[in-house]
């Protein structure tokens, strides 16, 4: 659906009138302004956004922070993670500040310092939080989330998460992250499918003492109405410029093992996360041509014949599938060079590449994650609100 950024019946969301949306349709947090408004109310407010922050109403798109600004409320800031507040800068590129409206002033947290700075909201009284996640560990998202949870929690200030569904909520998968491979694609020891929406995660992070010295950050989610862990949400826009639609969000736990290694998964096309392959892997009869395009400026095998396969018509299940990465490995001729330095944060650990190296089935392989699996499920039911 294209944004409209467009403002719209705004004081239907003030007041709560019908809102067009049947007693069972999924509501996220942030069409319930109502629900916060008094908080908010005669304070000086940042917000973290980007493009997804967007309240539909009749095919419309409002986005957040024009609906708050023309209801009064005082935005002073905007903060945007990975890719831009429009969702248009490629995946890993640095992004420079900028300004909204010509006034508002937008810091990107992801540009020379991906961490929120507390001098960056010394001048403010609260930030809300409200971003499309998919429900993957390696989705950046997650560690915005925290650094600003932890300049929050440092500065004695709140944050209110507007909630919105998670698209792979419906599973639990994947092996749980090492420390020792923490980083910007991965700081916390979760499962690569987590389960859970980002109100909840951030829950989490608090009780779970993640932020540094255990600080905690004053918290409150915006719960979604009429959702549950097995409805199937399909976000009304891209949440990022390589993942186009639902089949890509679906298969991207699965595929992004690839992105760490020379195999394509589709960048530099317009079906990016629906399809893989490489000029190696000569039996396949499917091919495609990575060209710089939208959202990757400098796609890995660009112009070059990629033969794989075409993954758009595939019926995925509940779990990570590894038959990919396996296949690729064994097509491959150059396996000495597969495996990039960094696949290993990806994976969260250094286990998945030697059990692929030595041969190890994909049932021992799942097997190996189990118990990891059981322990993060025990911690991740204190904090379900759905």
């Amino acid at each position: 659906m294209k944004n409209i950024f467009k403002i719209t019946l705004l004081f239907s969301l003030i007041t709560n009138v019908n809102f067009n949306i049947s007693a069972q349709e999924i509501i996220p947090g942030a069409y319930r302004i109502n629900s916060f408004k008094k908080e908010i109310e005669g304070k000086k407010i940042g917000v973290v956004a980007n493009h997804s922050s967007i309240i539909i109403n009749k095919g419309e798109s409002v986005h957040l922070v024009d609906s708050l600004i023309d209801l009064g409320f005082d935005i002073r800031k905007i903060f945007s993670p990975e890719h831009g507040f429009k969702g248009d800068i490629a995946d890993g590129e640095l992004i420079k500040d900028g300004k909204y409206r010509n006034t508002i002033d937008i810091i990107s947290l992801y540009g020379s310092n991906k961490e929120m700075k507390v001098e960056d909201i010394k001048d403010l009284d609260l930030i809300i939080f409200d971003i499309q996640d998919v429900g993957v560990r390696y989705y950046t998202y997650l560690s915005t989330l925290h650094y600003v949870m932890e300049a929050l929690a440092k500065s004695d200030k709140g944050l209110i998460v507007l909630d919105r569904p998670n698209p792979n909520s419906h599973y639990i998968d994947g092996p749980v992250l090492d420390l020792k491979y923490s980083s910007f694609i991965g700081l916390h020891p979760v499962p690569i499918v987590y389960g859970m929406t980002i109100g909840e995660y951030a829950l989490m992070i608090n009780g779970e003492n993640w932020l540094e010295n255990g600080i905690k950050t004053k918290l409150d989610i915006i719960k979604i109405k009429n959702y549950n862990h097995k409805s199937r949400y399909l976000p009304p826009i891209p949440p990022s410029p390589n993942l186009p639609n639902i089949q890509s969000i679906l298969l991207y736990p699965s595929l992004a093992f690839l992105e760490k290694t020379p195999v394509s998964i589709g960048r530099g096309t317009n079906i990016q996360f629906q399809i893989f392959g490489h000029p190696d892997f000569k039996s396949k009869f499917f091919s495609f041509i990575p060209k710089p395009s939208y959202g990757s400026t400098n796609p890995k095998q660009q112009n070059q014949i990629c033969f794989g396969d075409d993954l758009r018509e595939y019926q995925i299940g509940s779990q990570i599938e590894l038959k990919w990465l396996i296949e690729s490995y064994k097509l491959i001729n150059n396996k000495k060079d597969f495996f990039y330095t960094d696949f290993k944060k990806l994976a969260g650990n250094e286990i998945l590449e030697q059990q692929i190296k030595s041969g190890i089935d994909i049932k021992a392989i799942r097997a190996s994650w189990q118990a990891g699996i059981d322990n993060f499920k025990k911690i991740r039911a204190k904090y379900l609100l759905y």
